[in-house]
């Protein structure tokens, strides 16, 4: 299951830097992970300042 980003996102883009699939991109007003890359590893959701991620 992939983590998801919620409203909250900041777009601040520690999530991005913190994923090792490169699976976290800019999107309208929130960033976007790709399920399909997900390997749902946790990494963003502890990276995530503001508490926008979680698992679906």
């Amino acid at each position: 299951m992939a983590h998801v980003i919620s409203d909250d996102c900041i777009m601040c883009g520690a999530c991005q830097d913190t994923c090792p699939m490169s699976a976290i991109t800019e999107g309208d007003g929130k960033m976007v992970i790709d399920a399909d890359t997900c390997i749902d590893c946790g990494a963003c959701e502890e990276g995530c300042p503001v508490g926008a991620i979680s698992a679906e």
